[in-house]
């Protein structure tokens, strides 16, 4: 069965609402469609034609991928050549062909708890073993990964949901213990080009010698998720397989999509918006962080990130917060319960994210101050 059944809901309709503390969604106020539009119609031009019409076959457009190798990778610590990278369709699809690639039935694959909800369910389809593995301040505990994992799945540099950061030390014990077991690491790297710091920590793959991480990259949270544009780095033997897959499913990412991107990248635009999104996210945490403990509520991941555009929230142990989601719904808030983002059966019911990708930063106070008299209201606790 492919039936979603435990991805995060998302109303259609989010933007209407007055307190969107829904994750992964752009603000139009931030978006720079000026120049977006002109790369647009720039790859619509005669001299990109070939780009907008040909039909790829397994292959990519070449100047997207040169930035990607010249810029995106050199910014994590990483070296590769052409046969290294494919382009996908985001980031999920680049964990989908990599578990396609890499599991069997008879094969086990670690992950995180909590973790990114489609991330089981492409495992599923993989029909591997899943491990649960759980978390502490540092991150994924690499001591609790069974003997016989065969792929590791991760978020280092801001972890899904809780957005810890693994520092140095446990990435490399990570490295150590994949060594050991002879187990490859996939490294989903989906938000490090919104960290506040000057310098992101490394990649887990800048770090790898023996050549066990296979990459995950996105545009789709640094431009907008409707772009759906992502790439994989790995061994050539890797890239091969995925290439070949990614070609009997789909063929390609759409030409046209791929040129606009490369333009948009290339002109410096994209290095604008991410300047841009990075200071205003920076303000709107922090306002965040002072409503959060003005209003008593409680961080469960990390209490200061560095970057990235949530933070991970725990309510009372009573408080089923499906229930609160659905109470603030009719006060104009959103928010996401975070129930699935635990592995079954063991699923507490009393987490929740709040994100502040789309939200002004004058309405967050208030909003944060709702979601709090809404938690009162429903456990009867000051």
């Amino acid at each position: 069965r492919f039936s979603i059944e435990n991805w995060p809901s998302k109303p259609q309709n989010w933007s209407s609402f007055q307190y969107p503390f829904i994750y992964g969604q752009t603000d139009q106020s931030l978006f720079d469609h000026s120049n977006w539009r002109q790369c647009a119609l720039m790859a619509l031009g005669a001299k990109d034609f070939s780009s907008l019409t040909s039909d790829y076959y397994d292959q990519d457009d070449t100047e997207l991928i040169e930035f990607i190798l010249r810029h995106s990778l050199p910014r994590r610590g990483i070296t590769a050549s052409t046969d290294q990278v494919l382009v996908t369709m985001g980031a999920q699809n680049a964990l989908w062909l990599a578990a396609q690639v890499l599991l069997n039935q008879r094969r086990t694959a670690a992950i995180e708890n909590p973790s990114y909800p489609p991330l089981r369910d492409i495992l599923e389809q993989s029909r591997c073993h899943v491990a649960p593995v759980n978390l502490d301040e540092y991150g994924l505990i690499p001591d609790q990964i069974p003997k016989e994992t065969s792929v590791i799945f991760a978020t280092p540099s801001h972890q899904c949901p809780t957005t810890i950061t693994m520092p140095l030390e446990r990435r490399q014990q990570l490295l150590e213990i994949a060594s050991n077991l002879d187990a490859l690491i996939v490294e989903d790297d989906y938000e490090f080009e919104i960290s506040s710091k000057k310098s992101a920590s490394p990649a887990l793959k800048s770090l790898d010698s023996e050549g066990r991480v296979i990459y995950v990259g996105s545009f789709s949270k640094s431009l907008f998720p409707g772009l759906r544009l992502g790439y994989l780095v790995g061994s050539k033997p890797f890239i091969s397989e995925a290439r070949a897959l990614r070609a009997s499913v789909l063929r390609h990412p759409p030409g046209h999509i791929q040129r606009t991107a490369a333009h948009f990248l290339r002109l410096g635009h994209y290095d604008a918006l991410i300047n841009r999104m990075a200071k205003q996210y920076s303000i709107r945490r922090s306002i965040m962080a002072t409503s959060i403990k003005k209003y008593h509520l409680e961080i469960a991941g990390n209490t200061s990130p560095q970057g990235g555009s949530s933070f991970w929230m725990k309510a009372p142990k009573k408080l089923d917060t499906d229930i609160l989601a659905s109470r603030l719904i009719k006060n104009g808030v959103l928010i996401e319960p975070g129930k699935n983002f635990f592995a079954p059966p063991d699923q507490p019911e009393n987490y929740f994210r709040l994100a502040f990708s789309s939200i002004n930063e004058e309405k967050i106070e208030n909003g944060i101050r709702i979601v709090a008299e809404n938690i009162i209201k429903l456990t009867g606790s000051n």
